[in-house]
Protein backbone atom coordinates (compact mmCIF):
# COMPACT_ATOMS: atom_id res chain seq x y z
CA UNK A 1 0.00 0.00 0.00
CA UNK A 2 2.85 2.39 0.83
CA UNK A 3 4.26 2.01 -2.68
CA UNK A 4 0.98 3.05 -4.29
CA UNK A 5 0.63 6.03 -1.96
CA UNK A 6 4.26 6.89 -2.70
CA UNK A 7 3.46 6.90 -6.42
CA UNK A 8 0.58 9.31 -5.76
CA UNK A 9 2.95 11.55 -3.82
CA UNK A 10 5.54 11.47 -6.63
CA UNK A 11 2.87 12.45 -9.18
CA UNK A 12 1.69 15.35 -7.00
CA UNK A 13 5.26 16.56 -6.34
CA UNK A 14 6.29 16.38 -10.02
CA UNK A 15 3.10 18.21 -10.95
CA UNK A 16 3.79 20.98 -8.44
CA UNK A 17 7.46 21.27 -9.43
CA UNK A 18 6.52 21.61 -13.11
CA UNK A 19 3.95 24.29 -12.29
CA UNK A 20 6.44 26.20 -10.14
CA UNK A 21 8.96 26.08 -12.98
CA UNK A 22 6.41 27.42 -15.48
CA UNK A 23 5.21 30.15 -13.12
CA UNK A 24 8.83 31.18 -12.56
CA UNK A 25 9.56 31.19 -16.29
CA UNK A 26 6.43 32.72 -17.83
CA UNK A 27 4.08 35.56 -17.07
CA UNK A 28 0.32 34.98 -17.12
CA UNK A 29 -0.82 34.63 -20.73
CA UNK A 30 2.70 34.15 -22.16
CA UNK A 31 3.12 31.66 -24.96
CA UNK A 32 6.42 30.03 -25.93
CA UNK A 33 6.43 28.00 -29.12
CA UNK A 34 8.24 24.69 -28.62
CA UNK A 35 7.21 23.00 -31.88
CA UNK A 36 4.74 23.78 -34.64
CA UNK A 37 2.03 21.97 -32.67
CA UNK A 38 3.05 22.48 -29.02
CA UNK A 39 3.48 25.60 -26.91
CA UNK A 40 4.16 26.33 -23.26
CA UNK A 41 1.65 28.79 -21.85
CA UNK A 42 0.67 30.02 -18.42
CA UNK A 43 -3.05 30.12 -17.73
CA UNK A 44 -5.15 29.65 -14.62
CA UNK A 45 -8.31 27.56 -14.89
CA UNK A 46 -10.84 28.11 -12.07
CA UNK A 47 -13.09 25.44 -13.61
CA UNK A 48 -12.63 21.79 -14.44
CA UNK A 49 -11.71 20.02 -17.67
CA UNK A 50 -12.19 22.21 -20.75
CA UNK A 51 -12.80 25.16 -18.37
CA UNK A 52 -16.14 23.67 -17.32
CA UNK A 53 -17.79 26.13 -14.87
CA UNK A 54 -14.79 28.50 -15.14
CA UNK A 55 -16.98 31.55 -15.68
CA UNK A 56 -18.88 31.22 -12.40
CA UNK A 57 -18.46 33.39 -9.30
CA UNK A 58 -16.01 31.23 -7.34
CA UNK A 59 -18.21 28.61 -5.69
CA UNK A 60 -16.81 26.04 -8.14
CA UNK A 61 -13.40 26.22 -6.43
CA UNK A 62 -14.77 24.58 -3.29
CA UNK A 63 -17.06 22.29 -5.25
CA UNK A 64 -14.07 20.84 -7.13
CA UNK A 65 -12.00 20.59 -3.94
CA UNK A 66 -14.84 18.68 -2.25
CA UNK A 67 -15.37 16.49 -5.30
CA UNK A 68 -11.65 15.64 -5.41
CA UNK A 69 -11.66 14.74 -1.71
CA UNK A 70 -14.68 12.44 -2.15
CA UNK A 71 -13.22 10.77 -5.25
CA UNK A 72 -9.82 10.32 -3.59
CA UNK A 73 -11.52 8.75 -0.58
CA UNK A 74 -13.41 6.34 -2.83
CA UNK A 75 -10.23 5.52 -4.78
CA UNK A 76 -8.33 4.90 -1.53
CA UNK A 77 -10.91 2.30 -0.51
CA UNK A 78 -10.54 0.68 -3.94
CA UNK A 79 -6.77 0.88 -3.60
CA UNK A 80 -6.93 -1.05 -0.33
CA UNK A 81 -9.20 -3.65 -1.92
CA UNK A 82 -6.96 -4.12 -4.99
CA UNK A 83 -3.54 -3.35 -3.50
CA UNK A 84 -2.02 -6.72 -4.47
CA UNK A 85 -2.87 -6.21 -8.15
CA UNK A 86 -0.83 -4.07 -10.51
CA UNK A 87 -2.95 -2.27 -13.10
CA UNK A 88 -5.86 -0.98 -11.03
CA UNK A 89 -3.77 0.29 -8.10
CA UNK A 90 -1.46 2.03 -10.56
CA UNK A 91 -4.48 3.70 -12.15
CA UNK A 92 -5.91 4.71 -8.76
CA UNK A 93 -2.54 6.09 -7.61
CA UNK A 94 -2.19 8.19 -10.76
CA UNK A 95 -5.66 9.67 -10.35
CA UNK A 96 -5.13 10.38 -6.64
CA UNK A 97 -1.76 12.05 -7.29
CA UNK A 98 -3.19 14.18 -10.08
CA UNK A 99 -6.20 15.17 -8.00
CA UNK A 100 -3.95 16.18 -5.10
CA UNK A 101 -1.80 18.28 -7.46
CA UNK A 102 -4.81 20.18 -8.74
CA UNK A 103 -6.32 20.60 -5.26
CA UNK A 104 -3.05 22.15 -4.09
CA UNK A 105 -3.41 24.68 -6.94
CA UNK A 106 -6.97 25.52 -5.95
CA UNK A 107 -5.83 26.27 -2.40
CA UNK A 108 -2.67 28.15 -3.42
CA UNK A 109 -3.91 30.05 -6.49
CA UNK A 110 -7.70 29.77 -6.48
CA UNK A 111 -7.44 27.98 -9.83
CA UNK A 112 -5.52 25.19 -11.53
CA UNK A 113 -2.25 26.11 -13.27
CA UNK A 114 -2.23 24.87 -16.87
CA UNK A 115 0.71 25.15 -19.25
CA UNK A 116 0.78 22.41 -21.90
CA UNK A 117 -0.94 23.59 -25.10
CA UNK A 118 -1.24 21.42 -28.21
CA UNK A 119 -2.67 22.84 -31.42
CA UNK A 120 -2.97 22.39 -35.17
CA UNK A 121 -3.42 25.60 -37.10
CA UNK A 122 -6.20 27.64 -35.53
CA UNK A 123 -7.51 24.63 -33.60
CA UNK A 124 -6.16 23.82 -30.20
CA UNK A 125 -6.71 21.49 -27.29
CA UNK A 126 -7.35 23.37 -24.02
CA UNK A 127 -4.17 23.83 -22.00
CA UNK A 128 -3.56 21.22 -19.31
CA UNK A 129 -0.88 20.09 -16.85
CA UNK A 130 0.89 16.98 -15.55
CA UNK A 131 -1.83 16.33 -12.96
CA UNK A 132 -4.44 16.29 -15.73
CA UNK A 133 -2.25 13.88 -17.69
CA UNK A 134 -1.94 11.55 -14.69
CA UNK A 135 -5.70 11.63 -14.12
CA UNK A 136 -6.38 10.91 -17.80
CA UNK A 137 -3.88 8.03 -17.84
CA UNK A 138 -5.41 6.61 -14.65
CA UNK A 139 -8.94 6.74 -16.05
CA UNK A 140 -7.84 5.09 -19.31
CA UNK A 141 -6.12 2.32 -17.35
CA UNK A 142 -9.21 1.82 -15.16
CA UNK A 143 -11.36 1.40 -18.27
CA UNK A 144 -8.80 -0.93 -19.82
CA UNK A 145 -8.74 -3.05 -16.66
CA UNK A 146 -12.54 -3.28 -16.69
CA UNK A 147 -12.56 -4.30 -20.37
CA UNK A 148 -9.89 -6.93 -19.71
CA UNK A 149 -11.87 -8.27 -16.75
CA UNK A 150 -15.09 -8.42 -18.80
CA UNK A 151 -13.34 -10.40 -21.55
CA UNK A 152 -12.03 -13.09 -19.20
CA UNK A 153 -14.20 -16.19 -19.06
CA UNK A 154 -16.37 -16.42 -15.98
CA UNK A 155 -14.94 -18.66 -13.27
CA UNK A 156 -17.12 -21.32 -11.83
CA UNK A 157 -17.59 -21.03 -8.08
CA UNK A 158 -15.62 -23.58 -6.09
CA UNK A 159 -17.63 -25.96 -3.97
Amino acid sequence: MAGWLGLSAVVAVLDQLSKQWVMGSLAFGDRVEVTGFFDLVLVFNPGAAFSFLADHSGWQRWFFVGLAVVICGWLLTLLVRHQRERLLPFAFAMIIGGAIGNVIDRFAHGAVVDFLYFHAGRYGWPAFNLADSAITLGVILMIWAQIREARQPAREPSS
